[in-house]
């Protein structure tokens, strides 16, 4: 059964089916089509979950394997299946062909790929994945359609603007979804809830270029100390809104705490950094910062992280950038934070 990405939602609430297949060339749709069937499958009670990352060397066997290795307990599985090449060659088609027809009653397989061209949409095995349960291709909105969605978006958060404000914000992402997605997430960090007039919505999206956070980022993950400081100096100098700062350090703390708990549990280093949705041009920076931070100081940094909130919301006392810059340096040295 083939199903559109609005209609998603809706079947959820109505059944689980037992495979779904999600594709698309917008990883952000195919990423939150995927944490929805996830998220409803926990609550149907498929609290185990297996993922397999079908790149080159993978084992098609470990498919069977997942399917039939279950608990004593009785508790139901999610296999969750990503083939990033959107190509399991001759021995994975034939691996997800053999699961379709016969799919484990107590397994929900969940297999995500990228965009598809039309030659690859007519595979045998996307058709025996689509026969077996649900397949969902992911297509994003044109720039004409893309106000429109990030009206929806902001609905979400019980914001709304108005159409200038929307073209805006269309005009500056160009069509990606990732950075609209990360924009509209600012727009509720900055503002409570209503309508945004036009020069709210200018002052946010400028800001972004303006104080440069991603260089803040960015120098988190290549450890670089000097930059560091200059930009957090320059942030607070132009008045950047303290949970906009704190956002943008929390993605990449949790990121890393993600993946090195990821690495603990033995998963490859791909995957882990997959699981902590890290990847272009993030993640060489990235895996450099995972050499160097330890998971001493990856899960102390989510902690510190929280601390800081408190004291953004009036819980705590003390100098928020301060914190801002020993969060900060823990991260862009080596060994474990000095204790406080």
């Amino acid at each position: 059964m083939q199903i559109r990405s609005e209609q998603l939602a809706a079947h959820l609430e109505r059944e689980l089916k037992a495979v779904y297949v999600v594709y698309g060339d917008e990883p952000l749709l195919v990423i939150e089509a995927a944490d929805a069937i996830r998220a409803t499958a926990r609550k149907k009670g498929f609290d185990e979950r297996d993922v397999l990352t079908a790149i080159s060397g993978f084992n098609w066997n470990e498919l069977h394997h997942a399917a039939g290795n279950m608990s004593l307990f009785g508790g139901r599985k999610l296999i969750d299946l990503r083939i990033p090449t959107g190509k399991p060659g001759r021995e994975g088609s034939e691996a997800i062909q053999a699961y379709c027809k016969n799919p484990s009653p107590d397994a929900l397989l969940l297999v995500t790929l990228p965009g598809l061209d039309w030659t690859e949409e007519k595979a045998v095995w996307l058709k025996a994945l689509a026969e077996a349960g649900v397949a969902i291709k992911l297509i994003p909105p044109n720039l004409t359609e893309l106000p429109n969605w990030i009206a929806g978006r902001l609905r979400r958060q019980q914001q709304s603007a108005e159409s200038e404000g929307l073209r805006f914000i269309a005009e500056r992402v160009e069509g990606n979804l990732l950075a609209a997605h990360q924009e509209i997430l600012k727009l509720e960090l900055l503002y409570p809830v209503g309508e945004l007039t036009l020069q709210q919505v200018r002052e946010a999206v400028l800001n972004v270029a303006r104080y440069d956070l991603d260089g803040l980022r960015e120098a988190l993950l290549s450890g670089d100390v000097a930059r560091l400081t200059r930009t957090l100096d320059g942030l607070q100098q132009e008045g950047e809104p303290l949970p906009l700062v704190l956002w943008a350090m929390t993605e990449e703390v949790r990121a890393l705490a993600q993946a090195k708990a990821g690495l603990k549990k033995g998963k490859p280093l791909d995957t882990a950094i997959k699981d902590a949705r890290v990847w272009g041009a993030r993640l060489s920076l990235f895996k450099r910062a995972l050499q160097r931070i330890d998971e001493v100081t990856a899960n102390a940094a989510v902690v510190h992280a929280a601390r800081i909130d408190r004291m953004i919301k009036g819980i705590g006392a003390g100098d928020v950038w301060n914190e801002f810059l020993r969060l900060g340096l823990d991260l862009c040295v080596q060994g474990r934070p000095e204790k406080r």
